[in-house]
């Protein structure tokens, strides 16, 4: 069999990772803000991959998403939650 199978067990698996786009995407549209700022902003080991993952919905760690908050906030100077910045745990 070629191309996606989506019974397979391992193709669903792979979707359940994907929450489409993030509340956090539209924080920065808002603010007109750069994944490289934020990058810029951070004082940990945070990249323009992960962040570009956050936006799109794509699962992140609990200690990714923690970096990005932190970013975030020390960018703007405001007080964010993370059920602000994703809609999932």
């Amino acid at each position: 069999m070629t191309g996606i199978d989506s019974d397979n067990p391992l193709f669903q698996e792979e979707n359940s990772r994907d929450y489409g786009p993030q509340p956090l995407a539209g924080i920065l549209a808002e603010r007109g803000l750069t994944n490289h700022q934020v990058v810029a902003a951070s004082t940990e080991q945070l990249t323009h991959k992960m962040l570009a993952k956050g936006c799109r919905g794509r699962y992140l760690s609990p200690k990714v998403r923690q970096k990005i908050l932190r970013a975030l906030n020390r960018l703007t100077g405001e007080t964010f939650t993370l059920a602000q910045l994703f809609n999932y745990r």
